[in-house]
């Protein structure tokens, strides 16, 4: 069988940017080709170059700050970099289409998606009756239920899974010969995740359009690509067939990111089973009330965590697992106290917080401390690191003497394996893996019990995820903290917890050890997520389903 000859194909490709700081090489002599109806994967962790080399297949790198140093970029033979910008803005969208990762920021929040979406028809010259009942026939192909009315909606009134769908019927409206997918489920839970892959596969076999993957995770470079590049600091070190490059890697760097694949360690075993609990949760309720609309009067209750029961004790970590509107984020914001209980009793070293003054919810809440998913969010631009980490001493003025903070501050950054010269920077000035790091910083300052991990290192790469965790227990051994870690990863999930909860529609359907609950679940729920974990086939688990393919 003869290869088909590439439809897209990256020749000595080299990017420069240049910065306050000189020129930065993002992308250095790079090649790569992906012919109809195959999928090539770009793998590397944040600052490989893998996303500035798709960027610039679309034109999105602006020139300046960007140089295009040397290169080509055909399609179907036309080199794209000679290209004029009335020609790209023809090719883009129509021929070559681009689903971004973060789907809040790509799609506009002021306009309802089913008009964003017929937007793309009209700029290619359809008319407005075509273009919107083009783009509700892509709402109901990419599985948005009840698409006439969602059309009006806007994106925040959307799922994480939903707006990807919704960004990935943008990008086939005009059923594109190239679709480039960059980092399409990074963020989204293992089952959301099966299904959009599902339907990228199912498109492409529809189509026969080429597909460029790039991701930092590798078990979806296993389920759905043909060929793989790994790129390293701006360069391609490896590329083949994915069980060639996979099965054999010749590269360090490709070694170190398979051995950094989650899921492979072995179970933990914690033996402080006998003491106290740190926190005790017992039936716990939290109802919404949800208005019908903006001028009605009629309400319907919304149960988002539903009899939830759990003890949590000194040194152990209780991972949460589930999909979006399981209630893990409503379960994180009542046990922070954020949110008021419908029912239950949540007890903190057995005192109810209901029955805490605000003086005792102050005390108690220096004992708890949170890392959130997004560290770019979560800490403030404006803000260095050292006023970052003073400001918890600021809010609890008794905790520290202020003569004593600047060395705690180096104390700090030391612990997370930054240096106190760090301390006078700003949170732009770091990487995603060194902002989360200035995160459990923050989250150590007043030296807390249990730290709420939500979704801590599920943006990351694969990499800077082992080191996180491998910080994350370091911290546990020396400090004794307790660790409640909320993911939908489950081969990170596997590695770092003690136990388990699965959460389901608000409720706890199963739970137990780690060991336990991941070699013999027994509830069908658990069942399916695991089947639809990308980590499963690497690990030795047991796979109840089938793979995406």
């Amino acid at each position: 069988m003869t290869e088909k000859p590439p439809l897209l194909d990256v020749q000595n490709l080299s990017v420069d940017f240049r910065t306050r700081g000189g020129l930065v090489r993002a992308v250095v002599d790079v090649s790569w080709s992906v012919s109809p109806g195959e999928t090539l994967a770009i793998l590397g962790e944040s600052g490989s170059g893998k996303s500035v080399s798709a960027s610039a297949v679309l034109g999105l790198i602006d020139t300046p700050p960007g140089i295009f140093r040397s290169g080509k970029i055909l399609f179907d033979g036309e080199d794209l970099l000679k290209a004029t910008r009335d020609r790209r803005r023809e090719l883009n969208g129509s021929q070559m289409a681009m689903i971004f990762q973060d789907t809040l920021a790509a799609l506009n929040p002021v306009y309802p998606v089913g008009w964003q979406i017929a937007e793309t028809f009209l700029a290619h010259g359809k008319t407005r009756k075509e273009a919107m009942s083009g783009a509700l026939e892509l709402l109901q192909r990419v599985g948005i239920p009840d698409p006439d009315t969602r059309y009006f909606d806007y994106p925040h009134q959307f799922s994480g899974g939903q707006r990807q769908r919704v960004m990935i019927a943008m990008a086939i409206a005009m059923r594109p010969e190239v679709l480039i997918a960059d980092e399409p489920t990074s963020a989204l839970d293992v089952t959301v995740q099966a299904e959009i892959l599902t339907l990228l596969k199912d498109l492409q076999r529809e189509t026969g359009m080429a597909l460029v993957l790039i991701t930092h995770d590798l078990g979806i470079v296993t389920d759905v690509a043909d060929k793989v590049i790994v790129m390293y600091q701006g360069s391609i070190v490896e590329r083949g067939d994915v069980g060639e490059v996979f099965g054999n890697p010749q590269h360090p760097y490709t070694r170190q990111l398979l051995a950094a694949v989650p899921g492979r360690l072995g179970f933990r075993h914690q033996e402080n089973v006998k003491e106290e609990p740190i926190l005790s949760v017992k039936g716990l309720c939290k109802d919404y009330h949800l208005s019908s609309g903006l001028f009605s009067r009629s309400t319907s209750v919304l149960r988002a965590v539903n009899n939830v029961s759990f003890d949590l004790r000194r040194g152990e970590t209780l991972g949460v697992i589930g999909e979006s509107g399981s209630g893990k984020s409503s379960l994180v914001r009542t046990l922070l106290g954020l949110e008021e209980i419908t029912a239950g009793s949540i007890a903190h070293h057995g005192r109810d917080l209901a029955s805490m003054s605000r003086k005792d919810m102050q005390r108690m809440r220096r004992q708890v401390q949170v890392v959130f998913q997004d560290p770019t969010a979560s800490l403030n631009p404006r803000m260095s690191v050292r006023q970052i980490i003073a400001e918890a001493w600021i809010v609890h003025p008794d905790t520290l003497p202020k003569p004593d903070w600047n060395g705690r501050i180096e104390e700090l950054l030391l612990d997370v394996g930054l240096k106190p010269e760090h301390a006078d920077r700003y949170p732009h000035q770091f990487s995603g893996g060194q902002r989360q790091r200035i995160a459990i910083a923050r989250a150590l300052a007043l030296k807390p019990q249990l730290i709420i991990c939500d979704e801590a290192v599920s943006a990351l790469d694969v990499s800077i995820q082992a080191q996180i965790i491998a910080l994350l227990r370091r911290l546990q051994k020396e400090h004794g903290l307790s660790y409640l870690f909320v993911a939908h990863d489950l081969g990170v999930v596997r590695d770092f917890a003690d136990r388990v909860l699965v959460m389901y529609r608000g409720e706890v359907v199963e739970q137990g050890t780690t060991e336990a609950i991941y070699q013999n679940p027994s509830h069908d729920y658990t069942q399916r997520l695991l089947s639809a974990s990308t980590f499963a086939t690497q690990s030795g688990l047991p796979v109840v389903g089938a793979a995406v393919k």
